[in-house]
């Protein structure tokens, strides 16, 4: 039977990349050697991704949701292996539960120890042959990262962290935040595929669903960047017909992440008109405002915690600390490159602004997201997925070489230092380049019957 035999090539691909994201995550590989594991996984989901285009279109979304589904799986084989995160969303949950505000006090305040388990919290003598628990100012230690720290999470995270609190079984631990994040993976491919579908373009949604970011970093990790992206995805999703609409969803992923800010200029793609920027802007405004209110005014602490702690640790306010600006320290002095940042990002975001599609705000979107990526060379990969969605609903698959390129920054940046990151963002940086000259080659250089009649007779002359 026609197309049977790319259906049956796109499966295998997809259940041998199956296979290679559970036994990277399920194994012991830490640093370059699970970094050369997951450039592994990379390869196998750039081959099914090619399978798929040959694949007969009726196949096309049963495929990307069962492969959805098993490589979403894959991320719960094992407890996170290459962060920690969720054990602080494990203990914002636990301490809201208790009535106690997560912005008031560090997981390491004595006056919460009544909340401590052994999870989280193990006995002090297992702290001395495990290098990854943080000790505590109090002694022992703790699976939480940075524990003398107040949490930085927006509050849609936090009573997301509280939702899942409230549904986990007591003997939940990891896999319940594990799971969440696995079920919001899923929300988005099937949002994905809502979306994608008007186009007739729904192979894209696999450039999300078959991701190895997404078991390894949404789904293992559960980093709550996924919950940002759900709410981003939804937003450039309705954003052209329901502009209030977009605006609520923009404010909620903002407050889950603060990210998807860098989504603005696209949501606002060729909206010149005041009033039409402002059905947008305000109610998101609002949505940020009205969520942070109650914890303004019922906390005692700040209710940014940490944040201006890990700018100044990520080597953002102080450029020649670290690996940051990695790209632009290349060409400038390093006390010019923060300054530079915003300098470039105004550029791109009224060139998006003013002369983006509104009909595909998610394009400028997606250049925004990706250019801030290029001039801040962020160490952290989990960041990456928002801009993995924005790939799958725009299909320019060369800027997924950025999401890769944190990863390489991430694991390898450690051991083999700046020169990693440099590195690696300088790679995505080509291939994005390199992309771009092409596709604008392609749209100038003739096509059909009717330009190759052109083209011979031209060449005849």
């Amino acid at each position: 039977m026609p197309g049977v035999r790319p259906l049956v090539s796109t499966a295998l691909s997809v259940a041998v990349l199956a296979a290679a994201s559970a036994t990277l995550l399920a194994g012991d590989a830490v640093g370059g050697d699970f970094l050369l594991g997951y450039a592994g996984c990379w390869a196998l989901f750039g081959a099914a991704v090619v399978a798929l285009r040959r694949t007969p279109d009726r196949a096309v979304v049963p495929l990307v949701l069962a492969g959805a589904v098993v490589l979403a799986a894959t991320g719960l084989v094992a407890a996170p292996r290459t962060s920690t995160d969720s054990y602080r969303y494990a203990w914002d949950g636990r301490v809201q539960a208790a009535g106690v505000s997560p912005y008031d006090h560090a997981p390491g305040d004595p006056a919460l120890v009544a909340l401590r388990d052994g999870w989280l919290f193990p006995d002090p003598g297992a702290c001395a042959d495990a290098p990854d628990l943080a000790p505590l100012p109090d002694g022992g230690c703790t699976r939480i990262n940075r524990p003398t720290a107040h949490t930085l999470y927006p509050p849609v995270a936090e009573a997301w962290f509280l939702l899942v609190h409230g549904l986990a079984p007591a003997d939940g631990r990891h896999r319940a935040h594990q799971t969440g994040a696995g079920v919001l993976s899923l929300a988005v491919t099937g949002l994905l595929l809502t979306v994608l579908r008007r186009r007739g373009a729904q192979r894209r949604a696999a450039l999300w669903a078959w991701c190895p970011a997404v078991p390894v970093e949404a789904v293992n990790n559960a980093h709550v960047d996924v919950l940002a992206v759900l709410f981003s995805v939804a937003a450039l999703a309705v954003v052209a017909r329901r502009r209030v609409v977009g605006g609520v969803l923009l404010g909620l992923g903002i407050a889950a992440k603060l990210l998807p800010a860098l989504l603005v200029p696209g949501v606002l793609s060729g909206a010149r008109r005041p009033r039409t920027v402002l059905a947008v802007m305000v109610p998101a405004v609002a949505v940020v405002g009205t969520v942070y209110l109650p914890h303004v005014l019922l906390s005692e602490g700040s209710v940014l915690g940490y944040l201006a702690g890990y700018a100044e640790e990520e080597g953002y306010e102080d450029p020649g600390a670290g690996g940051r600006y990695a790209l632009l320290r290349l060409v400038l002095p390093d006390a010019w490159a923060a300054a530079a940042v915003p300098l470039v990002m105004a550029g791109v975001a009224l060139a998006v602004w003013w002369r983006g599609d509104p009909e595909r705000p998610w394009r400028g979107a997606l250049l925004t997201t990706g250019a801030a990526f290029l001039l801040l060379t962020p160490g952290y990969s989990w960041y990456a997925l928002l801009l993995v969605a924005l790939v799958a609903l725009d299909g320019r698959a060369e800027w997924l070489a950025v999401a890769l390129a944190g990863a390489v920054a991430y694991l390898a940046g450690p051991t083999l230092g700046q020169g990693a990151t440099t590195g690696a963002y300088a790679a995505a940086a080509g291939v994005v380049t390199a992309a771009a000259g092409v596709r604008r080659w392609r749209r100038g250089t003739p096509r059909g019957p009717a330009a190759a009649r052109t083209a011979r007779a031209l060449s005849s002359r």
